[in-house]
């Protein structure tokens, strides 16, 4: 019988397949169906599908609900057979009875090229019924009437009766070889669904224990969507448990995909979910893998796990095309080496904006992006105050309030409403507090969070801290089941070490330390002798000439504290017994405001939350005062650096000896010597008595102007200068060249701690230098405080201890860090990063400019630098002219204009550069080559 008319569809979404033609097989149905896959017009249409059944040929039915689950004899073999032989591959098709609706299947011919390469295609119809997987619907019949109906009276064999014959040789060889459904024994599959027959927990613990490596090799048979599978378990290894045949549902570890809608309902698929879907049914449908069972979801009812495919990770290669998201809770099951990369993809894909990202934004932070500073005080278990590096503790806002990121630590109780503390919150606070307190550390902030507080909110920094050989103290606090990880939602930012607190979790949970411990944690009972009656009553116990280690836990002015004795367990008020402090301001939760703070009050509290609170101490306890308060001497420090508290005070003017003492001659002569050495000088409380406190006048609000010189380029909008004049130069490099025709060029011991100041060897001679950072093998990162270069040096050879008089409090550093206000580049990694860094340094190193500061921040300064050759144009401008820099947003702007004492000046500036940046736009200059750069630009800078 001659090839049927192909007849016209009467639903015109539905593909109608021509006579012959090729196609990619996407699945099979049965030992006789296949669904073909055509290919898509466009990219945004989806690929075309057919269901195509053999002609003349019929297969035994497969288990399914109409037949209680149960195959027909031979059914599985007969759809395995045919799966593996040409599932995901290329056929050649020739149609030859095609229905004209929508429901309607094709019936036809599929011809595959043989793996053995002899160039003859195999007909798969002919070959299902030679190996016994299926049967000529019509035994030894031959269409002898149609075929002279149709040969044209030229001889010609009918195809249809060539074909019929082929069918008709193939079933008889197979009945003779008693293959397929000819044999005697022939396998009946009995279908078992997960949750109905058999707990989905039992298959993963089976399949960890009993299958090779730990992965049970399964039939992927449908694809819910880009991360929800169903699987066919086919691994021999689960025969004795019953489990051979099971069907369940896999969620794919790690990712999770939008959801693809059901019509059935009116429910609409999320955006990209038939695209995330259609990426997956190509690569997965119909293939036999194994699959990592990691656990089961929290109703057990779908199994996690991670599909190995011979090409990668479908989970990574989802995420990489932004298909899909992290789901954190399935990535707590995985292996932690195996989830790097899925970070990795998915960051690439947020910062392209594929996809699923297309309308995300990074995370924009109120402050800087790193904080170096001093731990100043733990607020809790997980939350500390912070002065940055170069800011002086004269108020309580030039303080910073960081959480880490992604850590949750127990809470703390409320003695006034009488709520006790969680399980381990005293012993990660003060974990904290050993680890930090008083230390330089650096912080990565995260992200922000605006956090409640009462009626108004406080806008909250996390991120990860890093102290000493320490890169997060977060890790530390949850390996030492102190804390745990946080669970985020997907979208939520989260620590860049998330990844890292998770698996310290579970290992801290394996090991049953802290919070994970399965024994009774034990109430803390301190006793409290803040109580005067209690105090008195306990004095014999505290007061002698030993010494007591103690922490101070508050501080009410600079000489009375409240302190925790460890080897009494006990909580006392202290007071220095030979000095006195001016009173601070009352605290914001005293229950009575009291007295205005005196003259100095509260520089004195503030010297001792640098220096003592929450601090190891040592006190030895002289005395007690009617109302219970212990009074002594208090050292701080240890070894060589121990010194006497009530000495610092006195020395510094925050304090003074308490004139009773003097009058009795009960006050050390140390004291009074320092005191009057303190008056002499005229320093803090003391510079009252003989003048009025000086009342300085507002700084003018004009912006400042200096020549300046560049000593420094990092970047084509970030230097370092020096100001033309400035004396500290001449002194400072005679000094250093003095130091070293002193010292030689040879190393010394000295304290390497992040952020001390010390001589660093560069180029033969020494100069003073910051080190910022350890490194490894001995190194460390060193930042040349009167040049602004950077540099990586061995600690043994190119460090020594920097003299007295060459420190930073008798001369400061004399290079200055800047950046050109609203000119923004990109990095040097970048060709046009680059080629503004020329530039900067073609039209500006070794001239003298005119620099003029509009602002000051952290350190530094924000300024415009012009050549007084040429003043018609500043650099900045020269710099976006040249399409190598450019302005920042309007919202940005504003808020530097905020900062500028004179916020029209700052518009005016950002309106001049605008007109430059538009010029350098429409000549498609530097960055602007090939048209707008676009808001995805903003990641590059």
């Amino acid at each position: 019988m001659a090839s049927v008319p192909v007849p016209s569809a009467s639903n015109p979404m539905r593909p109608v397949l021509p006579n012959r033609g090729v196609a990619t097989v996407k699945s099979v149905l049965s030992g006789d169906t296949v669904v073909l896959l055509g290919r898509a017009t466009s990219t945004d249409t989806k690929a075309p599908e057919v269901v195509f059944t053999f002609e003349r040929v019929t297969a035994p039915r497969t288990a399914s609900k109409g037949n209680d689950n149960k195959d027909e004899p031979g059914a599985f073999p007969a759809r395995e057979w045919l799966r593996k032989t040409c599932v995901g591959k290329s056929v050649c098709f020739e149609t030859r009875k095609q229905g004209a609706t929508a429901g309607d299947r094709v019936y036809g011919l599929l011809f595959i090229s043989p793996s053995n390469g002899d160039g003859k295609q195999l007909n798969l119809a002919v070959e299902a019924v030679r190996l016994g997987h299926a049967t000529p619907k019509t035994i030894g019949a031959s269409n002898d009437g149609e075929s002279q109906e149709n040969d044209g009276g030229d001889g010609e064999t009918d195809p249809a009766v060539e074909y019929q014959n082929l069918l008709n040789n193939a079933y008889e060889e197979a009945k003779a070889a008693g293959v397929g459904v000819h044999s005697k024994s022939q396998l009946v599959r009995s279908m078992k669904n997960s949750v109905e027959d058999f707990a989905t927990l039992s298959l993963v613990e089976k399949s960890q224990k009993l299958c090779e490596n730990g992965a049970v090799k399964c039939v992927v048979e449908h694809v819910f969507d880009g991360s929800r599978l169903r699987c066919l378990v086919t691994d021999p290894a689960m025969t004795s448990d019953g489990l051979i045949y099971g069907s369940f549902t896999l969620i794919i570890a790690g990712v999770s995909s939008p959801r693809v809608g059901n019509p059935k309902s009116n429910v609409e698929s999320e955006p990209f979910a038939d695209e995330a879907r259609q990426f997956v049914e190509v690569r997965l449908l119909n293939r036999e893998l194994r699959i990592s069972l990691h656990g089961t979801d929290k109703s057990e009812t779908c199994a996690v796990g991670t599909v190995h495919h011979p090409k990668g990770n479908i989970a990574v290669e989802l995420l990489k095309r932004g298909l899909g998201r992290v789901t954190d809770w399935t990535v707590r099951l995985m292996n932690p080496m195996d989830v790097p990369a899925l970070r990795v993809a998915e960051n690439n894909a947020k910062r392209t904006n594929l996809k699923v990202w297309h309308d995300y934004e990074p995370p924009k932070l109120s402050g800087a992006a790193e904080i170096q500073g001093t731990v100043v005080e733990i607020l809790t278990g997980d939350t500390v105050l912070i002065l940055p590096d170069g800011e002086t503790f004269d108020d309580d806002s030039k303080l910073k309030k960081v959480s880490l990121a992604s850590v949750r630590c127990p809470r703390l109780g409320n003695e006034r409403t009488g709520k006790p503390d969680e399980p381990y919150a005293f012993e990660c606070k003060e974990r904290l507090r050993s680890l930090t307190i008083g230390k330089s550390v650096r912080v990565t902030v995260n992200y922000e969070r605006d956090i409640p507080m009462g009626e108004s909110s406080d806008m909250r920094q996390f991120g990860t801290i890093s102290v000493g050989k320490r890169d997060d103290i977060g890790e530390t606090l949850i390996a030492d089941g102190l804390a745990e990880s946080q669970r985020h939602r997907d979208d939520d930012e989260k620590s860049a070490r998330y990844d890292i607190l998770v698996a310290a979790e579970s290992i801290a949970k394996a090991a049953k330390k802290g919070m994970h411990s399965e024994k009774d944690y034990g109430t803390r009972n301190v006793n409290d002798l803040t109580d005067p009656k209690k105090a008195k009553a306990n004095a014999g116990s505290l007061i002698g000439n030993k010494k007591l280690k103690a922490i101070v836990e508050y501080i009410f002015n600079g000489s009375r504290f409240k302190m925790y004795i460890p080897s009494e367990n006990c909580y006392v008020v202290f007071a220095l017994s030979n000095v006195r402090c001016p009173q601070p301001n009352p605290s914001s939760y005293a229950r009575s405001q009291g007295r205005a703070a005196e003259p100095f009050g509260e520089a004195s509290k503030r010297h001792a939350r640098l220096s003592v609170h929450q601090r190891s101490v040592e006190i030895s306890c002289s005395g007690m005062t009617q109302g219970g308060v212990v009074t002594g001497d208090l050292m701080i420090g240890s070894g060589a650096n121990k010194r006497d508290f009530s000495l610092e005070l006195v020395m510094a003017g925050l304090g003074y000896v308490d004139q009773r003492r003097i009058d009795y001659g009960e006050a050390p002569k140390t004291l009074v010597d320092a005191q009057t050495s303190a008056k002499a000088k005229k320093l803090n409380i003391w510079s009252i008595e003989q003048k009025k406190e000086e009342v300085q006048a507002p700084k003018s609000k004009e912006e400042e102007e200096v020549k300046v010189q560049l000593s420094e380029i990092r970047s084509g909008n970030h230097f370092f200068y020096h100001v033309v004049g400035d004396e500290a130069i001449k002194e400072i490099d005679d000094s250093m060249k003095k130091f070293t025709e002193e010292n030689g060029t040879s190393g010394a011991p000295c304290d390497v701690k992040v952020g001390k100041v010390v001589a660093a060897l560069f180029d033969g001679s020494w100069y003073r230098a910051k080190i910022v950072e350890k490194k490894e093998n001995s190194t460390v990162s060193v930042l040349f405080i009167d040049h602004g270069n950077l540099d990586v040096v061995k600690v043994s050879t190119h460090l020594r201890p920097l003299s007295d008089e060459l420190g930073t409090d008798k001369i400061p550093p004399v290079a200055k860090e800047a950046e050109l206000i609203l000119t923004i580049v990109r990095s040097t990694e970048d060709d046009y990063g680059l080629d503004a860094a020329r530039m900067l340094n073609d039209v500006a190193w070794g001239k003298e400019l005119n620099a003029r500061v509009y602002y000051s921040s952290e350190g530094k300064s924000y300024l415009t630098l012009t050549d007084p050759s040429d003043d018609s144009k500043s650099i900045n401008e020269t710099i976006v002219a040249a399409g190598l820099g450019r302005v920042p947003k309007q919202s940005e702007v504003n808020a530097i204009s905020k900062k500028v004492s004179s916020g029209s000046e700052a518009k005016k500036l950002a309106t001049k550069f605008a007109k430059a940046q538009e010029a350098a736009r429409t000549s498609r200059s530097g960055m602007w080559r090939y048209g707008d750069i676009g808001d995805d630009d903003d990641e590059d800078f």
